[in-house]
């Protein structure tokens, strides 16, 4: 088991200029992160090959794994021009998370306008066909690809499992973020528990929860059924962090946890008390 950060917790200093991505994994390993899940958001990698080599020298040098990488993609309500396009950049990003020497690599799969499962189901094949090309692709260098919880359409842990049994393939799994399921009001203790056996690396988030009823002001977001959700430091949230971390604890999970915030604290202090919260927590559980 090994804990560390992703990239994207430190949003707020990179928006800010404030941190550099280098910055941002030295950081990490200070906090005492064990590795660092690289997220492409604000960085071209596929552009910029000689940041892949600086981000693999400054792991090495403050001595953290790269675990994961992860990038946006979309193959829902595209012509078949667009489609076939955007098979072949995600293919691209394989080849930049080849060069990191990862093995594991999130991306995206749709998003879409009409969540409903009459939608869910009629794309499901072009998706699964779309995923599929791409872990064939990643296979030749070893690598699993997967496909996160969030974004509301492909959220739901049936969702999740539904797109993961069409592809069909032993390199394609899921990023289980713990937390992300209040998003589609789905109780994270039942989900995680549905969804563990098929996680490549799991993400640990907490969140603040009120019901629609309740408007708490700015900062808040609404989930798929109206409630309001608000980021939280892991373990000061409202969600049952024990719990699930019990689950993915007697699952025999040997992987990567990787810290997410993203809320309204400060990052960098939100951050570590999150690293050690968890670190904290998985020993009790």
């Amino acid at each position: 088991m090994k804990f560390g950060i992703s990239t994207y917790c430190f949003w707020q200093e990179v928006q800010a200029g404030s941190m550099d991505i280098l910055q941002v994994i030295g950081r990490i390993a200070d906090m005492g992160g064990e590795h660092v899940e690289v997220v492409s958001l604000g960085l071209d990698l596929v552009d910029n090959p000689e940041l892949i080599q600086a981000i693999k020298s400054k792991a090495a040098e403050v001595g953290i794994d790269i675990s994961n990488y992860a990038i946006g993609a979309n193959f829902a309500g595209l012509d078949e021009q667009a489609y076939e396009a955007e098979i072949e950049r995600v293919k691209r990003e394989v080849d930049v998370a080849a060069a990191l020497g990862v093995k594991l690599m999130r991306h995206d799969v749709a998003n879409s306008e009409d969540k409903s499962i009459k939608q869910f189901m009629k794309d499901l094949p072009k998706l699964a066909d779309a995923c599929r090309a791409i872990a064939d692709y990643a296979a030749a260098f070893g690598i699993t690809t997967s496909v996160e919880n969030h974004g509301y359409y492909i959220q739901a842990s049936d969702r999740v499992q539904a797109l993961i049994n069409e592809v069909n393939r032993d390199n394609f799994r899921t990023t289980l973020d713990i937390g992300n399921f209040v998003c589609v009001d789905e109780n994270p203790v039942t989900a995680v528990r549905n969804n563990i056996p098929y996680a490549s690396i799991v993400h640990v988030k907490d969140f603040y929860l009120r019901p629609e009823y309740q408007d708490p002001g700015a900062g808040w977001f609404r989930s798929s059924g109206g409630n309001f959700l608000r980021g939280a430091i892991v373990g000061q949230g409202d969600l049952d962090i024990r719990s699930v971390l019990r689950i993915v604890k007697n699952s025999g999970y040997d992987g990567y946890l990787s810290i997410e915030f993203e809320g309204m604290e400060p990052c960098v202090m939100a951050t570590e008390v999150a690293l050690n919260n968890v670190k904290r927590l998985w020993e009790e559980v």
